[in-house]
């Protein structure tokens, strides 16, 4: 499919307008539940609308954008690294790394402490171990390639499964039924300390993925034709991989693997944008939290008072959109 010419002013208009939309979702999206909130009597103080809006609804909406967005921008990465459009933040092993760890946390019962449960910082140290695993596997010399990490991310993935599976099989029927919901992916109010440090996180590494967006164009056409250009297509990837994988771990200690998120947003933007990451990038961080926004308002509303997890949403969505994407592109060619 073919795409205008990218020039300084459509940059802007593109980025402009997917800024847009996310700010639409994050403001309209508190104000949706199955107890209206009354933005004036909020912001005086007034109960309960106060208390809806600042402690209940305001923070899991954040959290949403802040994670749709990171997964979003990491799905666009490693697509460019590995050069492959159905690469996602989870084909290198980090979100099954975070999520076994979680399920050793929830095994062995650990509590929390300080402002993150410890089932967090568990997934967090797990998605860390599959990082530095996949490195050492990945890694010959000072030569790393994008076939020998998508082999080691996926044999390492298949362990952590294995293990995710080993302990569910061992573990009780609460604690299975705790596992499966974590598995499931969700998101939930947290305290504004979480999200601070989240956001410094997702900030730093959007806009030092945005600032390498010439590498990411060269890379992705293959590593020979970035290397011809004077890319050390070795250090790019490093630099991507630690990055890609700390956004994702992070994110997902705190929500669980929420799918489908990193593959359709990067994608659809790519079919209708092009490949240059100087706009994928932004524009996917800025769609994929406005669609994860979207997706858990409809989680928390649908069958209220039931809440369906996000995971779940967000796969009924983007299964069939997928689908269709597919399926445009064939009859476009």
């Amino acid at each position: 499919m073919g795409t205008k010419p990218l020039t300084t002013r459509r940059l802007a208009a593109l980025i402009a307008v997917s800024a847009g939309v996310m700010l639409a979702a994050g403001a309209l999206a508190p104000l949706v539940g199955a107890a209206g909130v009354d933005y004036r009597r909020a912001l005086a103080g007034l109960s309960p609308d106060h208390e809806i809006l600042f402690f209940a609804r305001l923070p899991r909406v954040l959290l949403a954008l802040l994670a749709g967005g990171g997964l979003a921008v990491a799905g666009v990465l490693f697509q460019a690294l590995l050069r492959d459009a159905l690469a996602t933040p989870y084909t290198l092993g980090i979100s099954t790394g975070a999520s076994l760890g979680a399920v050793v946390a929830i095994c062995l019962g650990w509590g929390g402490w300080g402002p993150l449960p410890g089932t967090w910082l568990s997934a967090f140290a797990g998605a860390g171990v599959v990082l530095i695993a996949v490195l050492a596997v990945a890694t010959e010399g000072r030569r790393m390639s994008s076939f020998t990490l998508l082999l080691a991310g996926v044999t390492i993935n298949s362990i952590c499964m294995a293990g995710i599976m080993f302990l569910q099989y061992l573990s009780t029927f609460g604690q299975s039924f705790a596992i499966v919901r974590w598995l499931m992916g969700g998101i939930e109010a947290v305290d504004y300390s979480v999200l601070a440090w989240l956001a410094a996180v997702v900030a730093a590494v959007v806009g030092l993925l945005f600032w390498k967006s010439r590498d990411w164009n060269l890379l992705a056409v293959g590593e020979d034709w970035a290397a011809a250009r004077g890319v050390s297509t070795a250090r790019v990837m490093l630099t991507g991989y630690l990055a890609g994988s700390f956004l994702t771990g992070s994110i997902t200690s705190l929500t669980g693997p929420i799918g489908f998120v990193g593959l359709i947003v990067p994608h659809a933007l790519r079919l209708r944008l092009g490949a240059d990451h100087r706009v994928l990038i932004p524009c996917s961080f800025f769609w994929g939290a406005a669609f994860l926004a979207v997706c858990d308002t409809l989680s928390r509303t649908v069958l209220s008072p039931i809440e369906i997890p996000v995971g779940v949403t967000t796969a009924i969505l983007g299964g069939p959109f997928f689908i269709y994407l597919l399926k445009s592109r064939s009859r476009a060619h």
